[in-house]
């Protein structure tokens, strides 16, 4: 006799919102796919996970490290399709693409749209954004914003278990070609000083080590680190013992070199990506950093400009502590305290005696800290104007600047990225004139004598410039960001943030509230309510009439644990994004405005 209960009936695959996936198409082409042109219909039978990001954003190329295991893991049911849809008229450029996809060493296919016709079809409102769709060609399931691979991982797993069963599953290799490796010395640096000895250090950020180049800036004299010890480091520092503070960008960690000994030791940093809610000050290897490009010595510590997120850390070598020392995490262009400043992905810094001076790249912006820990912008007005201008600094344009170097006669000079150029401020006339042009993807610079050496990573080496007696003349230009304002209507805005808890989880409120609503405006007089911190994810707006246009700032996040009553320490995921949306007020206009941090609007596909 057999006591045995009878075996349970699979549940049956959850019912899923399926809308039918637009077709791909850039004006661009394709990159890792050895010229061969993608559909969907030819990817019939495999999952794809379309990944729409550009190369700028630092919260997308945390969800390119994010998706690296899934990818590895599931590689003959998955192909991630990437779509890189620019910001920056320079990322529009085809060739700086491609210097991306390499750069960041991303092993899929990748679709450059530079025009958006993808991203629009998708009708995709930030950067980052995922979208899942299945071996039928259907999109079933979105996700914006970073910490989405766990859920996607799930949904991946129910997805081959669904059309494994029906017969829709299609194994196999996937459509990625590598490009052929180039032989170079460097391979897009990053970062470079002097030391002491008159050699010049550089962070050979593709190869993840440290290179040393004699003084002529050519020969190599060793390579640092090339053994995992480093991921895509960035800045560097020497500090005042003769070590050299590396800022280890993918490992969110801070290590210090040593020239002489030869020695690497961490510093900072656990290796595990800071999110909100965790520590922001204490023992500096017990406290998660994120994405840290850059380091400066600057009145007895190491200040950190903390790209991941939109702040200015410091990193005490007497305590061997860190602390956030300005911005607030969220991303703009707002000065005043260092508590109450605005940050936009900081990149660069470099220190005067009163000053430490910011190149804050999303918003295209030269800014500086005072003595004081005040936070002021002397070019630059925020997250959507840029170009190449010259003149009276209020009306001056950068483009998305990744280096500042403080020059002798207290001007300072700034690797100005996209626009391929080497531009100077000067602090006692207010002026900002060009230096340079012609150079491919400036990110630093550093003092040689009267010389002034730049970072050229683009095209993967150092290039000596003299300091000019005259400003290069450039014809001005300027841009704003090409994505289409969203149409909505003066008077009531109803806001809806979706989010829908992964499979097997829910969301966390052991500690109380587990989502959080940030909403702002520029200019500020757009929103008459709705402006503000709250716990709710949907809030209604009220949009002032007399206002035509702006940008509504939405900052979202949720927490989300496993479902299981028996564990009593269940796994536990962050969900965050944030949204510069433009708005056009117009009669008639969008009543709803939703935006998708993970799952399906579903209220809005009725």
């Amino acid at each position: 006799m057999n006591d045995a209960a009878p075996a349970p009936t699979p549940a049956p695959a959850p019912r899923r919102a399926r809308v039918r996936a637009p077709g791909l198409i850039g004006r661009g082409g394709w990159l890792n796919t050895g010229g061969k042109e993608l559909t969907l219909s030819g990817l019939r039978g495999r999952i794809v996970i379309l990944d729409f990001w550009t190369f700028c954003c630092i919260n997308c190329l945390h969800v390119l490290d994010e998706l690296r295991e899934l990818e590895e893991k599931h590689r003959d049911t998955v192909v991630i399709v990437g779509v890189h849809s620019p910001k920056f008229v320079h990322e529009a450029e085809h060739q700086a693409v491609v210097d991306a996809v390499e750069r960041y060493g991303v092993e899929h296919p990748v679709l450059d749209d530079p025009e958006l016709a993808t991203w629009k079809q998708y009708a995709v409102r930030a950067w980052p954004t995922l979208v899942v769709i299945d071996p039928e060609g259907y999109i079933v399931a979105q996700h914006a914003g970073e910490g989405h691979a766990h859920a996607i991982e799930r949904l991946v797993e129910e997805l081959e278990a669904e059309h494994g069963a029906k017969g829709t599953l299609r194994r196999g290799d996937g459509p990625y070609v590598p490009p052929e490796p180039v032989a170079t010395d460097l391979r897009f640096p990053g970062k470079a000083i002097v030391l002491p000895s008159g050699n010049f250090l550089v962070s050979d950020t593709t190869r993840h080590q440290l290179v040393e180049l004699g003084p002529d800036g050519e020969s190599v004299v060793r390579r640092i680190g090339g053994d995992g010890q480093f991921k895509e480091p960035q800045g560097l520092a020497l500090l005042p013992d003769g070590r050299v503070v590396v800022a280890d960008t993918v490992h969110h960690a801070l290590r210090a070199f040593d020239p002489v000994s030869g020695e690497i030791e961490l510093l900072a940093g656990t290796g595990r990506q800071w999110w909100q809610g965790q520590p922001t000050s204490g023992p500096a290897l017990d406290i998660d950093l994120s994405s840290p490009w850059d380091v400066a010595w600057w009145r007895g510590k190491v200040w950190i400009a903390m790209a991941g997120v939109h702040q200015l850390w410091t990193y005490d070598p007497q305590t061997a502590t860190v602390e956030v020392a300005a911005g607030t995490t969220n991303e703009g262009l707002v000065d005043g305290p260092g508590a109450e400043a605005w940050f936009a992905q900081p990149s660069g810094l470099a220190a005067t005696e009163d000053r430490l001076w910011v190149a804050d790249s999303e918003t295209s912006a030269l800014r500086y800290v005072d003595a004081e820990g005040a936070v002021h912008t002397a070019v630059g007005t925020g997250l959507f104007d840029f170009g190449h201008r010259d003149g009276d600094a209020a009306q001056a344009l950068l483009q998305h600047p990744l280096g500042v170097t403080a020059l002798p006669d207290g001007s300072v000079a700034v690797a100005d990225t996209y626009n391929h150029a080497l531009r100077r401020y000067d602090p006692a006339s207010g002026e900002v004139t060009t230096l340079a042009t012609d150079l491919r993807e400036p990110s630093d610079a550093v003092l040689a004598g009267d010389d002034i050496v730049v970072v050229e990573s683009a095209r993967h080496r150092l290039i000596r410039l003299r300091l000019p007696e005259e400003a290069v003349r450039v014809e001005a230009v300027a841009h704003r960001t090409q994505r289409s304002a969203t149409e909505v209507a003066p008077g009531r805005l109803r806001l809806d943030v979706v989010f829908q808890a992964p499979a097997g989880q829910k969301l966390d409120t052991r500690y109380g509230p587990s989502t959080r609503l940030l909403v702002s405006s520029t200019p500020p007089e757009l929103l008459l309510a709705g402006e503000g911190t709250g716990t709710d994810l949907a809030r209604e707006l009220g949009l002032n009439p007399e206002v035509a246009e702006g940008v509504l700032h939405v900052s979202a996040m949720a927490a989300s644990c496993d479902d299981d009553p028996e564990n009593e320490y269940p796994a536990c995921h962050m969900h965050q994004q944030d949204w510069g949306v433009p708005v056009r007020l117009v009669e008639g206009g969008a009543s709803r405005l939703p935006l998708v941090l993970a799952g399906m609007d579903e209220a809005g596909a009725q």
